[in-house]
């Protein structure tokens, strides 16, 4: 299994993609945001999203796991 962690602290803006959906590498999975700021998390391989571990408005820290990838 793939996990994309977050890079930094902020807050859940948006989810782009729903469990069990196909993605490609490089695409947005998800939007945080931080300091006004709307930074895009992508994904750094392909795959199936297994499960979304945040939602919106989460607060969320640096090294935490927002998606699971089989």
């Amino acid at each position: 299994m793939t996990k994309i962690q977050s890079t930094m602290a902020g807050t859940v803006f948006n989810i782009v993609v729903k469990e069990g959906e196909e993605v490609t590498a490089g695409q947005t999975v998800m939007i945080l945001e931080s300091m006004k700021m709307e930074i895009p998390v992508e994904a750094e391989t392909a795959g199936k999203v297994a499960e979304i571990n945040a939602q919106v408005g989460d607060f969320v820290n640096e090294g935490d796991v927002l998606v699971t990838f089989e």
